[in-house]
């Protein structure tokens, strides 16, 4: 099987569905010209043209609003966002508009858009565009919300995406587009909704999903070498949420920790944990364990960015904590 960059999984998906449906488009700031601000879209403006690759002034509400409009009337926008952090200034349009025009006309109009763009830290990028957004998106019912950790997923997930006649959150990373992976020439698609088990254990549970689940991985094979055996989830979509496969999991191996790169206050871990505490506690040898950011804004300061943000050795002592407290 071939190995490709994360960036160019993204721009398969798009160009793949856009070949088989001329209502698909994508816009954005610099998707055209510049080939995407990470290269997401390199060469899809050559392909398919101004009309379907839109460069967009820095206007976030301006686009979105005519992505929402754009799709009640049969098309199937795909919309970058630079950065979600960005995508605040268009969130009315996403929330107030995507997100409830189905319910709101009966079911007369659908609303098939994805928001695709990177979340959360991408190193000394400081407060404003650090932030991970994946917990406000997936709080809001007519919202499906994707946060793929590797190409394979990235390309299978994405092309779900797409084809699906609701609004679609796609959450990337900046440090993830150079990340290379095995991805089949082709067609496939990974049903949006499933987890995926990254890797079989017996002793305690690492949820965990994007970029942040590669400290899970590095935990593990430390944890490995104590003979501590580490089953980790990709969660791969928000929402919906896979909660059968956390529970199945946490019932064999008793122990659950959750590592997420956001702040530990009303997040995906925090839901997870009310999850699996309703329906699997007298399972549980041990309460959960949840990794976070610590409670502030993102420093700007390598060294305190460091401490900030969750890690292999934080998941670690978590591990441990609810194995031998």
């Amino acid at each position: 099987m071939r190995t490709i960059q994360f960036r160019e999984a993204v721009c398969e998906a798009m160009s793949e569905e856009m070949r088989k449906d001329e209502a698909i488009y994508l816009m954005g700031e610099e998707v055209a010209e510049y080939n995407g601000a990470y290269k997401a879209s390199k060469g899809m403006l050559d392909e398919f043209g101004p009309k379907r690759v839109i460069d967009t002034p820095i206007a976030e509400l301006g686009f979105a609003g005519i992505a929402v409009g754009s799709a009640m009337n049969g098309n199937r926008p795909i919309v970058e966002f630079m950065t979600f952090n960005f995508a605040l200034v268009g969130i009315d349009q996403i929330i107030n508009n995507a997100a409830k025009i189905r319910q709101m006309s009966g079911g007369q109009f659908n609303c098939p858009i994805v928001f695709r763009g990177p979340t959360a830290s991408a190193g000394q990028l400081a407060a404003t565009h650090s932030q991970a957004f994946e917990s406000w998106y997936a709080n809001c019912p007519g919202l499906k919300v994707v946060v793929p950790s590797n190409p394979y997923d990235a390309k299978g997930l994405l092309k779900a995406a797409i084809q699906d006649d609701d609004p679609v959150i796609f959450m990337e990373s900046e440090q993830m587009y150079g990340d290379k992976g095995e991805v089949p020439e082709g067609e496939y698609t990974i049903p949006l909704g499933v987890a995926d088990i990254k890797r079989e254990g017996t002793d305690v549970t690492i949820v965990s999903f994007g970029k942040i689940i590669k400290e899970a991985y590095t935990a593990a094979e430390e944890l490995a070498k104590e003979g501590i055996s580490c089953e980790i989830i990709d969660i791969r979509t928000v929402r919906p949420l896979d909660y059968d496969a956390i529970i199945k999991s946490v019932k064999k191996t008793n122990r659950l920790v959750i590592l997420e790169e956001a702040w530990p206050f009303g997040n995906v871990s925090t839901e997870i944990t009310f999850r699996v505490q309703s329906e699997a506690f007298d399972y549980l040898d041990a309460p959960v364990q949840k990794i976070n950011t610590a409670d502030t804004p993102a420093p700007y300061s390598p060294e305190l960015l460091k401490e900030w943000l969750p890690n292999s050795g934080d998941v670690v002592k978590a591990v441990k904590k609810v194995l031998y407290k």
